[in-house]
C-alpha cells in the first residue's frame, strides 16, 4: 500500500467527500479517515476545520453519514475530518471480542499497558498526527481548528480541548461520557489500557480535568437528551458542577424528549456548526 490511498471520492454539497487510508506512525497500522472539503477548499482557499469523533462501535464513516453535519459545514465553508474510533487489525488477542474494548473502542486515549500500548494511541493520533497530515494534504487552516464528538467521541473531544487548548479553538459534544472513571465503560477500558493505574485515569476524565483546573478559553457547548438510555453513565451533572467549580464557560443544554441516537444529533447539529463557525471566525 502507498502511504496515502484514496478509497472513495464523492461530490457532496458542491464540495468533495473522501475516505483515505494511510500508514499511521502513532498507531503502527494503516488507519482510515474521512474528510469533507467545501467548495472554497477545492478552489485552493484555506478553510477552518472541525474534527468529528464518533462513539463506541462507530467508524470514520458514521458521523459523516448519520449526523447531517456536511450540509451545514458546506454552508459555513468549513471542512470536516473524521477519524476511525480505534486502530484496526493490530493482532492483539481479544481486540474484537467486546464492543466496549479494543476495536471500535479506542476511547481517544494513549494506552500505557501491554499489549494495548503499541497501537492504541488515539490521543496522539487525533491530537497530533491526523491534524498534521490533513493540513499538509488539504488547504485546512490549523489556526482555525475545532473538535466535536458524540458519546465516547464527546469524551474524546472534551479531553483534547481541556488537555491541549492551544490545538483546538472551539469544542462541542453530544451526550459525552463526562466522568468515565466512575462508570463501567470507562473503568473497563482504563483498567485494560492503563493497567488499573487510577492516576492515569484522572488525566483522561473530563470532569476530573476540570476539577484540576484544566480549562478551555472558549465556551464548551454540550447537548444532552434526557431520554438517553445511557444517561446514568454519561454524568452530565458532574461535568456541569466541575465546570462551575473550575471557572469553565459551559453551555449544557438538556432536551426532554431526546435519546442517544443520531436522530438526536441531527436535531441540533446546525447549532453546533454555528457555534464552531462563530468561534473559528473570531
Amino acid at each position: 500500500m502507498s502511504d496515502i490511498e484514496v478509497l472513495a471520492h464523492h461530490a457532496c454539497f458542491d464540495g468533495s467527500l473522501r475516505f483515505v487510508r494511510h500508514n499511521s506512525q502513532a498507531l503502527g497500522v494503516p488507519a482510515t479517515f474521512g474528510v469533507f472539503l467545501p467548495k472554497e477548499a477545492l478552489s485552493g482557499q484555506k478553510v477552518p476545520v472541525i474534527h468529528l469523533l464518533a462513539g463506541l462501535t462507530a467508524t470514520q464513516e458514521t458521523f459523516l453519514i448519520k449526523a447531517n453535519a456536511i450540509r451545514f459545514a458546506a454552508e459555513h465553508g468549513i471542512a470536516l475530518v473524521a477519524p476511525d474510533t480505534s486502530p484496526r487489525h493490530t493482532g492483539i488477542k481479544g481486540e474484537d471480542d467486546s464492543y466496549d474494548l479494543g476495536s471500535g473502542a479506542g476511547f481517544y486515549i494513549d494506552a500505557t499497558s501491554e499489549p494495548w500500548s503499541h497501537h492504541y494511541r488515539m490521543e496522539t493520533y487525533v491530537g497530533e498526527e491526523l491534524p498534521s497530515l490533513t493540513e499538509r494534504l488539504y488547504p485546512l487552516d490549523g489556526s482555525r481548528r475545532g473538535i466535536m464528538g458524540h458519546s465516547m467521541g464527546g469524551m474524546g473531544a472534551l479531553l483534547q480541548a481541556l488537555k491541549y487548548p492551544d490545538r483546538w479553538k472551539t469544542v462541542s459534544a453530544f451526550a459525552p461520557i463526562c466522568h468515565p472513571s466512575t462508570v463501567p465503560w470507562g473503568q473497563k477500558a482504563f483498567d485494560a489500557y492503563f493497567g488499573g493505574d487510577p492516576m492515569k485515569w484522572q488525566r483522561c476524565d473530563p470532569t476530573l480535568l476540570l476539577r484540576s483546573k484544566h480549562t478551555h478559553p472558549s465556551t464548551i457547548l454540550v447537548d444532552q437528551g434526557l431520554m438517553d438510555q445511557y444517561l446514568a453513565d454519561l454524568c452530565p451533572d458532574a461535568l456541569e458542577a466541575a465546570a462551575k467549580e473550575g471557572g469553565q464557560s459551559l453551555e449544557l443544554r438538556r432536551h426532554a424528549a431526546y435519546d442517544h441516537s443520531y436522530w438526536f444529533i441531527q436535531s441540533f447539529i446546525a447549532d453546533h456548526l454555528t457555534h464552531h463557525a462563530k468561534g473559528l471566525s473570531a
